[in-house]
This record gives structure tokens, sequence and C-alpha cells, in this order.
């Protein structure tokens, strides 16, 4: 009987709760892939990656913040593409995948929590350049108070789901790109601290290539395998007609404006204005405008951080303690521990909490690619489908399972320095070929019999991946 209500709790949220807890059916697969491609602009229009540009270029030098930008576009705008289409033929995001893709249900489980609090540390991280923006316009208003006050607002944008989001991103974009073309406007009638052209800009004793460009792309890797993996949450609602052209669409149109456009006009205001905050210069460039286009960014893409840290922790409860409270939940769970973040001074681990976020979320996003493009395609090893249902599956599937955590463990010891300096720089792209190779040869070593218990009836021949 338990696991009967347990079944019955789940189709009910699935129903009516934008499908967290199981696939969308094919009947309510109804957005074109514009609106998908728009609700993912929520990301990509972040302000933090103006901050990444504006630092890397400063510390690093322009150019070698350029050619890690481009790295990023092609392995990030590649991860994308197929981790969208797996997604929209599926129905499912990557938490739902990871079930049937290696993990088993337990061991997807501990995916979608850690994945959960990549999100809610994000939308701390996002929301403290929001609260330092509008605190540099308005110091008597304390900080303390701003946090509350902008990290309570997401929850109620969230409550609506994925239609809401859909409105919200609409409206919204733009305003946006009319801020944007105002702090351009204006940074370009402003005096540059340096004289040359922005691109040449190179710190005294940093060279192009070696060292430096390594740093760059470490930076790169700290939010790569995010934007890869996010787009599953959003493209699972695809129009089954849209998928091969909106997979590459939402794959790499976001990953081009997020590192591209927002990453390079980071490195220009950075070396234009000699500031690295873009919470100080577009507030100095737009004044009160500044800090209204900073508080539109941040609560777009904070919208989206909420989003999809609510389906990780639905994911998250169901899989480990069949607890389904529905999504709107894991909203305000999300949003109030991401203001508890921003409250103890999150930001001052940022270094940190981005190394192991690069490493985890790359590895796993390698293993998704690897286990239904390798896996399940060409050694035809496990079924040609994801299944998330609990009935179906295995609590552990070492294919995956043991892949990432040796991949995340090694991954991790390389970037605190422990394997050279090499190493380092590159922990996260070293951490996913790892795993990639790992998935393969743990595949094959196990012959794919821990994907599935017993094989269900009802996967649509449409919704096969291989």
């Amino acid at each position: 009987m338990t696991s009967l209500t347990v079944n019955e709790k789940t189709v009910q949220e699935a129903n009516t709760d934008d499908y967290s807890l199981d696939r969308v059916p094919r009947s309510e697969r109804k957005m074109g892939w514009l609106s998908i491609t728009n609700i993912t602009f929520g990301i990509a229009t972040a302000i933090f990656y103006f901050q990444m540009g504006s630092v890397m270029a400063l510390q690093f030098g322009a150019i070698n913040a350029l050619i890690s930008s481009a790295y990023a576009i092609v392995v990030a705008g590649i991860l994308g593409s197929f981790i969208a289409y797996f997604s929209a033929k599926s129905g499912m995001n990557v938490n739902l995948m990871s079930r049937g893709g290696g993990f088993g249900y337990i061991g997807a489980s501990l995916t979608s929590f850690i994945y959960a609090t990549n999100f809610i540390m994000y939308c701390a991280f996002e929301g403290l350049i929001l609260v330092a923006a509008i605190h540099t316009f308005l110091p008597s208003i304390p900080e303390w108070a701003l946090i509350v006050f902008f990290g309570t607002l997401v929850i109620p944008l969230n409550w609506f789901g994925i239609k809401q989001l859909d409105k919200l991103q609409k409206w919204s974009l733009p305003i946006f790109f009319l801020f944007l073309i105002a702090a351009i406007a204006f940074a370009a009638f402003t005096p540059s601290v340096y004289g040359g052209h922005f691109w040449a800009y190179m710190p005294e004793g940093v060279e192009v290539g070696g060292r430096a460009l390594l740093m760059c792309i470490g930076m790169h890797h700290g939010i790569m395998g995010l934007t890869a993996l996010l787009a599953s949450d959003y493209t699972r609602f695809m129009k089954p007609a849209d998928t091969k052209i909106g997979s590459i669409a939402v794959g790499f149109i976001p990953q081009i404006f997020c590192f591209g456009v927002m990453g390079g006009l980071g490195i220009w205001f950075g070396v234009r204005l000699g500031e690295a905050n873009p919470g100080i210069y577009i507030v100095f460039l737009l004044g009160i405008g500044g800090a209204l286009f900073t508080m539109l960014t941040q609560l777009r893409i904070n919208v989206t951080n909420i989003y999809s840290a609510s389906l990780s922790l639905s994911n998250f409860f169901e899989n480990m303690f069949r607890f389904t409270p529905g999504r709107r939940f894991w909203v305000v769970i999300a949003g109030v521990s991401a203001m508890a973040l921003m409250l103890g001074g999150i930001v001052d681990h940022l270094g940190t909490a981005m190394t192991f976020q690069g490493v985890f979320l790359l590895s796993w996003a390698a293993v998704l690619v690897t286990d239904a493009l390798v896996v399940k395609k060409l050694l035809k090893i496990g079924p040609a489908y994801y299944e998330a249902r609990q009935q179906y599956l295995y609590k552990w599937n070492p294919v995956g399972t043991v892949s990432l955590i040796l991949a995340s463990g090694l991954g991790t010891i390389a970037a605190l320095g422990y394997m050279g300096v090499f190493l380092e720089s590159t922990a996260a792209f070293f951490a996913a070929v790892l795993a990639s190779l790992t998935t393969i040869a743990m595949a094959v070593a196990t012959k794919g019999r821990y994907y599935l218990q017993r094989e269900p009836a009802d996967v649509p021949k449409e919704d096969f991946i291989a």
C-alpha cells in the first residue's frame, strides 16, 4: 500500500507541478525552441559574466580571456546541445535522465542534491551582486534588509512554474537590451584608463598563453558544466518537431551570449574602466539606471536558479525519503537557503565553491553524454531509452556512480594543486575525460546488468534516444 500511495503522489505532482518527478508526456511538449531559448537567456544575461570577463582581463590579460571565452563557447555548446537533445527526446531533465542513464535511482538522487546546492549557491552569489549594486546607490539601506527583500522576491516569481518563467523572461528581455545598450554607450564616451585597444591589454609580467590562459580556462570550467546541464530543465517541454534545430539552438545560443557577448563586454568594461566589479561600474555609468539594470538581470537569473534547485530537491527527497510535498515547497526552501548563504557570507568562499562545482558538473555532463552516445547508441549496452520510475530500476548503477565519484575525487585533488600546475588549471576537463573513459569501462565490465531490474512496456518508441 505504501508503494501505491507514493506512486499516486508522484503522478499527482507530475500532472500538476511541472512534471518534476516524471517524464513530460508528449501531449504536453508544446513549447517552441524560441521560447525555450528565451528562458535560458535568464542565465545568459547574468551580470556574473561581466564580472568573470573583467576579472580575467585585469588579472591575466584580455587576449587570454578572449581565447578562453571561445573555448568555453565550443565545449559548453557541444555538451549543451547533446544534453538538450536527450532531454527533448525523452521529456526528462538531467536529474531524471541520470536515474536510467547510469546511476540508478539512489545514485541519481545524490547528483540531484549536489546539483540543487550548486543552484542555491549561485542564487546567493548573484543575489549578492544585486545587493552590492543597490547598496552602492542607496547606502542608507542595510545590506541584510536588501538580502531579505530580494531573496524573498524570487519565491513568488517561481510560483507558477515554466509558463510564468516564459512570460517573465519575454517581457524583461527587451528592457535588458535597452539598459545594455545604454551601458555600452556611456562606457564608450567615458575616457578609458588604458590607452591602447582593449584586446591588447596585458598586466605586467603576463604573456599570451601558458599559465595565464590556463587560469582563465580554469575559471570558465567553474560555470561551463552548469550552463550545459541547465537547459534540460526547459528543453523537456520542447515540441517534438523542434528537437533537432532546437537542441543546437538551446545548446549554443545561450553559450555564445553568456561567454561571448556578456563575457566579452565584461573584458571591455574591465579594461576600459579599470574596475572588475560590475556592481560598481554599472552604477557608476548609469546611476539609478545601473541599479535598476542590475536588479533586472539578477532577478532574471535567480528565478531560473531557484526553479532548477526546486526540481532537483524534489527529485532528491522523493528518491531518498518518499517525501513529495510539491515543487512550490522546494521553491521556498531553496529561496530561504540562498538568503541564509548570503547572510552567512558565502561570497568569501566563491573560489572553492566554483572549483568543486566545475569538476563535479563537467564530470556529470560527460557521464550522461558518454552513456547516451557510446554506451547506449554505439555499444548497445543497456536500454535505448531513459527510465526514471523506481519500480524498474536498481538503487545503484556502478556505471555512472563509480565514474562520477572517481572523476570528481581525482579532479578535486588535481584542482587543489596536488597533481601539478597544468592539471590544477585544467582539473574539470581532466575529470570530464576521466569520467567518460570510466563510464565506458564500467559499462563493458558490468555488461549493462544494473540499468533495469525489469523492462517497462509503456515507454513510447519516439522517446528512445538510441
